[in-house]
Formats: structure tokens, sequence, C-alpha cells
């Protein structure tokens, strides 16, 4: 139990820590690699997160079929389990450095029109230095996955926690020295196969585990049910490495890496907004799990996908409405006025964003109820005609055009069809749920407008002056929810950590 409480602490520890260092760290960053660099670098990470999808699930595999066989304490299944994948791992990390030894050959092909001959020659250098990294990574992963079904979340984190101090730090340095993209690689390279080495360690010398590989080991049934689990899971790898790396690669083809930069600003704003709604969703997983499981009504179901919503549409709507208003001139202090752009890329996707994000409870219904099968596949069609549309939208608009390909795909996908399904055969009240968001939408939707209005007349010059506009816009959107937007259970739910803290404090 303590180490799934310090777990779930230095988890949430570690979000925080990434939000804040990346937040600190980007505009040095930015301003002294330039576009151009910060551009190369993130189309080379956008390239190399396609090959990511070979690990094919079988993560996740691990985890659930280590932790299978340690209840029923069969240790020499789980020896010969792990030979089998690591054998498998590393025919697939072999695969992938013939895949990214045949891109790397194919630079000037893909990239000719948009890039010089001396950014093309960085392409290759540092595509052939993730490509090795990720070939080693695969079969070393599975010693985090083997930490991970061991319930020993401490190390790992600990682990992840140091690395997430240290990694800027070391970056920084070699900012100063002057390597750019291609030091960035290295650092990243070298801080990646540290953690595999150390997590190897500690499977073998703490956790005292075995590797055993024989004849006897190929269970074809076992391996079948295997292939299925995982089979779904790297179907929604894939959806995601479409959805959010595909814009590097198209813009890398068709425009130029100062597009690219802009396009990668915009997508970190992105992932810190998403951050905020797993973060929350992630308290009531095992309740809504129980829930289904108890075969628990649907009344019941709906009753608490509309509480959670609520909750996390307060948060996000914040953030929302915050955007709106104060996001152009926050990226014009934060990465600098060649980043201006990003505004608008980060609005289009953060808008749709909003509506999957406060209902991503859903997901563990349709798990619970399994019922994942629908969703998996609808949302691999749409983002096929989401990359369909942003090719050429990307050639008229740029960044802009391959949000609005993104943008086109959440809306369709996750906000119609999904809202759809979930009313017409998951059996969730999904008017009911849009009826208390309306009402709530009225103070941010206010709010942004006379907000972005203030903003027409008042010029916000220093960091001092946004701050404090800020700080206001807060104040007056936390009143106004208080006492309008929110119910006594949503109160209750904030009041009680400070009453918490405020008893221990005078006891």
């Amino acid at each position: 139990m303590n180490q799934i409480k310090v777990g779930a602490f230095l988890s949430y520890l570690i979000i925080g820590l990434n939000n804040i260092i990346g937040l600190l760290y980007t505009p040095f960053m930015l301003r002294m690699m330039g576009q151009t660099e910060y551009g190369l670098y993130s189309l080379v990470v956008s390239v190399v997160a396609y090959l990511t999808v070979f690990d094919l699930g079988f993560g996740n595999a691990i985890v659930r079929y280590t932790a299978k066989m340690r209840a029923e304490n069969n240790k020499e299944k789980q020896y010969e389990m792990f030979g089998i994948f690591l054998l498998l791992y590393s025919f697939i990390g072999f695969i992938t450095f013939c895949i990214g030894f045949i891109i790397t050959g194919h630079v000037n092909t893909l990239f000719k029109v948009t890039m010089s001959v001396e950014e093309m020659d960085k392409v290759r250098i540092m595509l052939m230095l993730m490509i090795c990294n990720l070939a080693f990574t695969f079969p070393m992963s599975i010693f985090g996955s083997i930490i991970t079904a061991y319930e020993n979340f401490v190390f790992q984190k600990l682990v992840n926690l140091v690395r997430i101090i240290l990694n800027p730090v070391v970056m920084i340095i070699m900012l100063l020295i002057g390597y750019r993209a291609i030091g960035m690689v290295v650092v990243v390279t070298i801080f990646n196969v540290l953690t595999l080495l150390m997590n190897a360690w500690f499977c073998f010398y703490k956790l005292k585990i075995k590797i055993r590989l024989r004849k006897s080991s190929f269970d074809w049934p076992f391996l079948k049910e295997i292939s299925i689990y995982s089979f779904w899971i790297f179907l929604n790898a894939i959806i995601d490495r479409i959805y959010w790396d595909s814009g590097q690669f198209i813009l890398g083809m068709f425009t130029g890496v100062s597009v690219i930069a802009v396009y990668a600003v915009a997508l970190q704003l992105v992932n810190i907004y998403k951050g905020f709604s797993t973060a929350i969703s992630g308290l009531f997983l095992p309740r809504v799990t129980a829930m289904v499981t108890n075969n628990e009504g649907n009344d019941k179901i709906s009753e608490l996908f509309i509480r959670i919503g609520r909750i996390q549409y307060i948060i996000l709507a914040f953030i929302l409405s915050g955007f709106i208003v104060f996001g152009r001139v926050f990226i014009r202090f934060w990465a600098g006025p060649d980043y201006a752009q990003s505004y608008y890329i980060a609005l289009l996707l953060f808008i749709p964003l909003l509506i999957p994000l406060i209902q991503n409870i859903g997901i563990t219904v349709l798990q619970a109820k399994n019922k994942m099968k629908f969703r998996s596949i609808l949302y691999l069609v749409v983002s096929i005609c989401s990359l369909g549309i942003s090719v050429p939208l990307a050639k008229l608009y740029g960044g802009i055009g391959c949000a609005l390909g993104t943008a086109f795909a959440l809306v369709i996908g996750q906000i119609i069809i999904m809202n759809i399904y979930y009313h017409k055969r998951v059996g969730l009240d999904m008017i009911a749920f849009w009826k208390e968001i309306g009402k709530m939408s009225v103070i941010p939707i206010v709010l942004s407008l006379l907000g972005c209005l203030l903003l027409y007349y008042v010029q916000l010059d220093s960091w001092g002056m946004f701050v404090l506009i800020v700080f206001v816009f807060s104040v007056v959107y936390i009143f106004l929810f208080w006492f309008k937007g929110m119910n006594q259970y949503e109160r209750d739910l904030f009041m009680k950590p400070i009453q918490k803290m405020q008893k221990k404090i005078y006891n």
C-alpha cells in the first residue's frame, strides 16, 4: 500500500514538475536554439514517435500477465514469458533499426523541397541517433514493465524524477556551450540509456528475476491471447500518433522547419492542457470500474459521469477561457513574437478537445462494459480522414491548416459520433449531461468576451501587469463559479482538502 500511495504522490509530483520545468525551460531553449534548430528537433522527434508503435501494446501485456502469474505464484512461467518478450522485442528493435535506416536514406526525397543541404544533414544525424536509441529501448523496455507489475513504483518514479530534474540542467549547459538540436538528441539518448540500464539492474539484483528461453516456452495459445489483448492498445497508439505527430511530418514535407517549431510550441501547450484532465479523472477510475463491474444501473453511472464531467469542466473551462483572453500575450512573453501563430493553432485544438477531455471517464465505462472496439475503429477511421484533410490544408495554411484537420477529426469523431454512441448504445444520459454543461458555460463565455474586450483597450507590456490582470481574472472566475456555477457537492470537494490541512496545522 505504501508503494501505491508514495507512487501516486510521486506521479502527481512528476506531472507538476514536468509542466513547471517545461514552462520555465522552453523560453530559454527556444531563444538559444532558434526556430530552425527547434523545428528540426521537433520534426525528428515526431518521425521517430511513429516507430514507437512497434511496441504493439506488448508493454501493457507484460504488466498484466506478470501480475497475474505473480498472484498464481508461478515464477517459472514468468521467467519464460520474459524470455519470449526479450526475444520478440529484440527482433522488433532490429526491424525498427532497418526501417529507420531506410527513412534516413530517403531524407532528401522527403524534405528536399523545404530544407537546405545543411538542415537535411542534421536531420540524418539526429534520426540515426534516435533510431539507435529506440532500437536499444525496445528489448530493454521489458524491465520497466516488470518493475510496474511488481508494484515497485517508488524506484521507478524516483528515477524519472531525477531524470526530469537533471535533463534540462544538462540541456542548458549544452546550449550555453553552443550545441543545439544534435546536442539535445545526444543528451536525451544518454539519459534514456542510463534509465533503461538502471531498470535492468533493479530487476536482476533487487527483484531477483530471471530470463529463460526454452522451446517449451512458446505456448502458442498463450501468445495468441496476449496478441488479442495487445491489439487494441496497439491500435490506440497508432491513432495517437496520427493525431498528434503527423502534423510536424506533414509540415516538414510541405512548408519549412520554422513552421514546425511554431506548431510544436502549440502542441506543448495542448499536452499541458490534456494533463489536467487526466490528473482529475484518474482519481475516480477505481470507483467507476467498481460500479460497472457490480452491474449498477445506467442512471447511477450517468450521474457519476455528469458529476465528474462538471468538475473537469470547472477547471478546464477556466484554463480555456484564460487562454482565449491571455494566450496571445502569454505566448509573446513566453516564447517570443516569432511564435505568435502558436496561439491560433493551440486555440483550434483547445476548443474541440474540451469535450472529450471532460468526458474521458467514458473510456473507463467502455472498458468495463467491453465496448472499446467501436471507439477504437471509429478513431482510427476519423484520424486517417483527418490526415487526408490536413495535407491539402497544410499546403495552403501551414500549421493552422494542420490544426484545422485535427480539430475536424475531434469534432466529428470524439464529440458528435461518440456522444451519440454513449447515449444510444452505452446507455449514458447525454441529454442531461449537455444540459448541465450548457448551464455552466454562461460564466466562461461571458468572462472570455469581457476579457477580450478589456484587452482591446488595456495594453499588457510587462510580466508584472500580465500576472496582475490574470490574477484578477482568476479571482472573478472563482467567485462567480463558487456562488453561481458550482453545487454544494463541488464546493465541498474543493473545501475538504483545505479543511483537513487546517485541522492538521491547528492540532
